[in-house]
C-alpha cells in the first residue's frame, strides 16, 4: 500500500478519508486490520507447513556445513507449540553467539522499541485517554482519544507534562542502552577470540606518500610485523574478469554439449531420434550433432561467432600465463602504488595504540597518513578508492550529500506523479481537457490506476538505498561497513523527511485546504485541529508493517519463490549454480534496514503525546516483527558486512529524532493555540524549557559516550582505567616508551547517574564473561600463506577457477575433461558429484545432505 492510496476516497478524492465531518478512523482501522489479518493467518498457517518440508528455505543454519560447526543453528522442533517452545528456550544472545553481533543488536532494537512503546502507554494511557475523550471537541470514533478532542486549552498541561515524562524516561533508555551497546561491542571485539584474529589488528592507511619504504612503515608505529603496499590492479582486474567470464562460458558449454548429447540419446531410445553414428570421431560420439555445438558471439549481436568450447580452451590457454605474470609483478610490489597501506601489528594492543596516536593532531606523526579504519576485513575493501586522498575524499562526500538532499526534497516529485495516476477519476471531473482517459477500457484503466501506482511507488521507493548506497561508494568510503553506516544515515533523513514528516503534513493539508481557499486565516488553527488526526494513518501504517512484515518476513515469499518454484521450474543449468544457490543464504543490507524501522519508532515517539493509541499498536506491531527476525536471524539469515555493532549504535542516536519531532510539535501546537486563548503559553513554556533540557542532554551523553569509549580503549593499551579518571592533571602518558597519548578528559555527568546509565552489571568485563565459549579461545593462527595473502587485491590471489561440468553415462564428459585438461595448462576440470537425472536435469548429491564442504568448488570461508 501506497502513500497515495491512503489518502484517497472510494469517490477518488484526494484526502476525502479525513475531512468528513463524521470521523471514519474506526471503519478504516476494521477495514486494515481484516484483510491483513486475514492475509496473515495464510501465511503463518503456510509458513508453519512449509519449513518442514523446505529446510533449505526455512531453517538452512541447521545443516549446511559452510558454516562451521560451532557457528550452526539446532534444528527448530516441529509444529506451532514447537516454534513457541523454541522462542521460550533460545535467548536473543543465541544470535550473538552463532550469528554475528549485528544480527543480535538488530532483533535487539525492536525490542527496545516494544519495551519503549509498552512503558509510553502505561504512562501517557491513563492521564491523556480521560483528557481527551472528555475533551468536548465533538470527536467520534479513533479521533476521541486525540489530542484534537480537546476544547479546553488548560488541559493542554496534561499534554505538556506525560510528555515530559514519558520523553526523559526515552531519552534515559537510549542513554543507557546506548552505554550498553559501547561495552557489549568491545567485549566482542576484546574476546579470546576477537583480539587474535587478523583483522583486528590490522589498520588501513590511506594518502600514505608513495616514497615511504616498507621500513619507514615498521619504524613510525611499534609493532607492525607485516605490511600490504596496495598497488594499481585495473588491468590485472580486467584481465581476471576476462579469464572468469570465459571459463564459466566453456563450463556451461561443456555441460551443453553432454546435456544435448544425452537428449538425443533418451529420445533415441523412446524412438524418437536417430544416433549421428557417420559422425562419430574422436572429438564427437553418436549422440552429438556437429552442428549443434555452443556457440557465441565475441562481441554483442556484431561479434564474431565461434565455438564456445574450442574459443575457451585457445582464450585460456593465452590469458591464463599473462594474469600469473601480473599477478607476480604485484605480489612482488613491483605495480604502481596507489597510496594505501595495510599494517599488520603484533596483538589488537599495539594497533589500538597506533590507532589512538592518528586520531589526536598533537600525537599523529608530521605526515599526511591518514588512519581509515581499525578492524577492516579484506572482503570489504573497496578497493577503487584506496587512491581517493582525504581531501578529494571530503570534497565527494559534501558533493555526495548535497546531491542526496535534493533528492529527498524533490523525490516528493515523483511520488506525487504516482499518487496523480492513481487519481486519474478525481482529475478527470476537475479538469475537463482530462476526459479523453474515461474513453480507455475499464479493465485497463483499473490496472493504470490499481496496479501500476502500487509497482511504480514500490519502485521508487527501492531505488532510494540504491542510490544512496551508490553515492557513499563515489563518495570515497574505502570499506563495505563505511558505505552501509553512510547509507543508513542518507537513508534515514529520507524516511524522516518523505516518508513521515511530507506524509503527515500533506495528509493533515489535504484535509483542510477547501477550507482555507475559503478562510486563509483559518489555516493554522485547521492545522493544529487535523495534525492530531493524521495519526489514524499510522495507525493504519502500524498495522500494515506488523501484520504483512511479520507474516512476509516467516514466509520469505521471495526465497520460496526462487529455491522452491522458480528451482523445480527452471532448475540450475549448471552445478555451479546449483551449489551457490544451497550455499547463498539471505543477507540483510544494515544501511536499507535500520532506518526503515527506525523511521517507525520514530513515528510512534513523534505521535505519543498527541495520539498515544499509536503506542499501542507500535508495541503489537513492532512486537510481531520482532519474532519474525528473531527467527530469520537464528535459522535463516547470514551476515556479510560487518558493522561490528556500529550500525545499532548509529540507529539509537538517530532513535533521538523522534523525541525532538513529538516536543516540536506540542511546541508547534501550543503556539497555534496560544494565538486563540492565552491559557495555552503555560503549557508551551513548559515544552519550551523541556526542548533546551533535551538538547543539553543529549550533547551530554554522546560527549560521555565518546571519553567512555576512550577511557575502555586506554584500558586495552593496559592503562587502568580509574587511574585515568583521576589523573586529569596529566595531559599525556607514554606508551611502548616513545609515542605520547593524551589523556581522556573525565565525564561530567555526575557519578550516581552515570552509573545508573552504566551498571556494573553491563560492563565491558561483565560482559566479556557472559560471551559464550567459542569466544573464549584464541582463533586458531591462519596458515602462512592465507595470511601473507589476506590483504591484497583480490585480482592478485585470484586463481583460475575451477570448471565444474556433468558426468554423464556416454562418456562424453570424461573425454571432455581430458581434452580440455591437456589444452589449458594450469586449469582444473572435473566431472565429480554432479550427474543427470531421467529429465535430463543437473543433479548435485551435496543439495540433499547440505555438504557444501564436498563440492570440487567449495573455498573455505576464512575468518580474518
Amino acid at each position: 500500500m501506497g502513500f497515495a492510496e491512503l489518502f484517497v476516497r472510494d469517490d477518488g478524492e484526494p484526502g476525502s478519508n479525513r475531512d468528513s465531518p463524521e470521523s471514519n478512523s474506526a471503519s478504516g482501522l476494521v477495514s486494515t486490520l481484516i484483510p491483513n489479518l486475514i492475509i496473515a493467518a495464510i501465511f503463518i498457517t503456510l509458513f508453519l507447513i512449509f519449513r518442514r518440508k523446505f529446510q533449505r528455505v526455512y531453517a538452512p543454519r541447521t545443516y549446511i556445513d559452510s558454516l562451521g560447526d560451532e557457528r550452526r543453528t539446532p534444528a527448530p522442533s516441529n509444529g506451532f507449540f514447537g516454534w513457541i517452545k523454541d522462542f521460550r528456550t533460545i535467548d536473543d544472545k543465541f544470535i550473538l553467539d552463532h550469528q554475528s553481533i549485528d544480527g543480535y543488536l538488530f532483533v535487539r532494537f525492536f525490542k527496545l522499541i516494544v519495551i519503549i512503546s509498552f512503558i509510553g502507554c502505561c504512562v501517557t494511557w491513563p492521564v491523556l485517554f480521560p483528557v481527551n475523550a472528555t475533551g468536548g471537541a465533538g470527536k467520534t470514533q479513533l479521533d476521541l482519544l486525540s489530542m484534537s478532542n480537546v476544547k479546553d486549552y488548560k488541559r493542554y498541561y496534561a499534554h505538556a507534562i506525560v510528555s515530559c515524562v514519558f520523553q526523559f524516561i526515552v531519552m534515559v533508555i537510549i542513554a543507557r542502552e546506548s552505554f550498553y551497546t559501547v561495552n557489549i561491542r568491545q567485549a566482542y571485539r576484546r574476546s579470546p577470540w576477537g583480539a587474535s584474529r587478523l583483522s583486528s589488528k590490522t589498520i588501513l592507511f590511506t594518502n600514505v606518500p608513495k616514497t615511504i619504504g616498507q621500513t619507514t612503515l615498521f619504524e613510525m608505529f611499534p609493532g607492525v610485523v607485516h605490511a600490504w603496499v596496495a598497488s594499481d590492479c585495473k588491468d590485472l582486474m580486467e584481465l581476471v574478469e576476462d579469464r572468469d567470464d570465459t571459463a564459466f562460458k566453456l563450463e556451461a558449454a561443456e555441460i551443453q554439449l553432454s546435456r544435448d548429447a544425452n537428449d538425443n540419446r533418451m529420445k533415441h531410445a523412446k524412438g524418437k531420434k536417430k544416433a549421428y553414428k557417420g559422425q562419430e570421431t574422436a572429438e564427437t560420439s553418436q549422440w552429438c550433432n556437429p552442428k549443434d555445438r555452443p556457440t557465441h558471439k565475441l562481441k554483442f549481436l556484431i561479434g564474431k561467432k565461434v565455438d564456445t568450447i574450442d574459443y575457451g580452451r585457445q582464450h585460456l590457454a593465452e590469458i591464463i600465463p599473462k594474469i600469473q605474470k601480473e599477478q607476480d609483478k604485484h605480489w612482488n610490489g613491483q605495480g604502481d602504488l596507489v597510496g594505501a597501506v595495510f599494517l599488520e601489528f603484533d596483538t589488537q594492543k599495539s594497533a589500538q595504540d597506533a590507532w589512538q596516536l592518528m586520531q589526536d593532531r598533537k600525537t599523529k606523526p608530521n605526515n599526511k597518513m591518514a588512519a581509515r579504519q581499525l578492524g577492516v576485513l579484506p572482503g570489504e575493501v573497496v578497493w577503487d578508492n584506496l587512491k581517493i586522498n582525504t581531501s578529494m575524499h571530503w570534497i565527494r562526500w559534501l558533493a555526495a550529500t548535497a546531491f542526496i538532499s535534493v533528492m529527498i526534497i524533490f523525490w516528493a516529485v515523483p511520488v506525487a506523479f504516482v499518487g496523480l495516476i492513481s487519481n486519474i477519476n478525481y482529475l478527470t471531473g476537475r479538469f475537463t481537457w482530462l476526459e479523453w482517459i474515461n474513453s480507455i477500457p475499464p479493465a485497463i484503466l483499473g490496472v493504470i490506476t490499481g496496479l501500476l501506482p502500487v509497482i511504480m511507488l514500490a519502485v521508487l521507493m527501492a531505488l532510494v538505498p540504491i542510490i544512496c548506497r551508490a553515492m557513499a561508494k563515489i563518495a570515497g568510503w574505502v570499506t563495505l561497513s563505511q558505505v552501509e553506516l553512510q547509507t543508513q544515515s542518507w537513508y534515514f533523513v529520507f524516511q524522516v523527511v518523505q516518508v513521515f514528516l511530507i506524509t503527515t503534513f500533506a495528509s493533515a493539508a489535504t484535509a483542510v485546504i477547501d477550507a482555507v481557499i475559503n478562510d486563509p486565516s483559518s489555516v493554522l488553527t485547521l492545522l493544529s485541529e487535523n495534525l492530531p488526526k493524521a495519526s489514524n494513518f499510522y495507525i493504519n501504517y502500524f498495522i500494515l508493517f506488523g501484520l504483512s512484515a511479520f507474516a512476509g518476513t516467516l514466509l520469505n515469499i521471495g526465497g520460496f519463490v526462487t529455491v522452491v518454484l522458480l528451482g523445480r521450474i527452471l532448475p540450475g543449468k549448471t552445478p555451479r549454480r546449483i551449489f551457490q544457490k544451497l550455499t547463498t543464504l539471505s543477507a540483510p543490507m544494515w544501511g536499507s534496514e535500520f532506518p526503515k524501522w527506525v523511521n517507525l519508532g520514530v513515528i510512534a515517539l513523534s505521535y505519543s503525546g498527541i495520539a498515544p493509541l499509536v503506542l499501542g499498536f507500535s508495541c503489537i506491531g513492532l512486537g510481531l516483527i520482532y519474532l519474525a527476525y528473531r527467527y530469520n536471524f537464528l535459522y535463516t539469515y547470514e551476515t556479510n558486512i560487518d558493522t561490528k555493532g556500529a550500525a545499532y549504535q548509529r540507529a539509537l542516536q538517530q532513535l533521538m529524532t523522534g523525541v525532538y519531532l513529538s516536543l516540536g510539535c506540542l511546541i508547534g501546537l501550543f503556539a497555534i493555540a496560544t494565538g486563540e486563548d492565552r491559557t495555552a503559553l503555560g503549557p508551551l513554556i513548559i515544552e519550551a524549557v523541556m526542548f533546551g533540557f533535551t538538547i543539553l542532554f543529549h550533547v551530554s551523553i554522546r560527549t560521555a559516550l565518546k571519553h567512555h569509549e576512550t577511557r575502555i580503549a586506554y584500558a586495552d593499551l593496559g592503562y587502568p582505567v580509574t587511574d585515568l579518571e583521576t589523573g586529569p592533571e596529566k595531559n599525556a602518558t607514554t606508551t611502548n616508551g616513545s609515542s605520547p597519548i593524551p589523556v581522556p578528559k573525565p565525564t561530567r555527568i555526575p557519578a550516581f547517574l552515570l552509573r545508573f546509565l552504566d551498571p556494573a552489571k553491563n560492563s565491558t568485563s561483565a560482559l566479556s564473561h557472559a560471551l559464550a565459549p567459542f569466544y573464549q579461545n584464541p582463533q586458531a593462527p591462519l596458515a602462512s600463506d592465507v595470511a601473507k595473502r589476506a590483504f591484497f587485491n583480490p585480482a592478485i590471489t585470484s586463481p583460475t577457477p575451477v570448471i565444474w561440468i556433468v558426468r554423464d553415462e556416454m562418456g562424453i564428459s570424461a573425454r571432455e575433461v581430458i581434452n580440455t585438461g591437456k589444452a589449458v595448462p594450469g586449469l582444473t576440470i572435473t566431472d565429480e558429484q554432479a550427474t543427470f537425472n531421467e529429465k535430463n536435469k543437473v543433479e548435485w548429491e551435496g543439495v540433499e545432505t547440505g555438504k557444501a564442504t564436498l563440492a570440487p568448488i567449495y573455498e573455505e570461508k576464512i575468518h580474518y
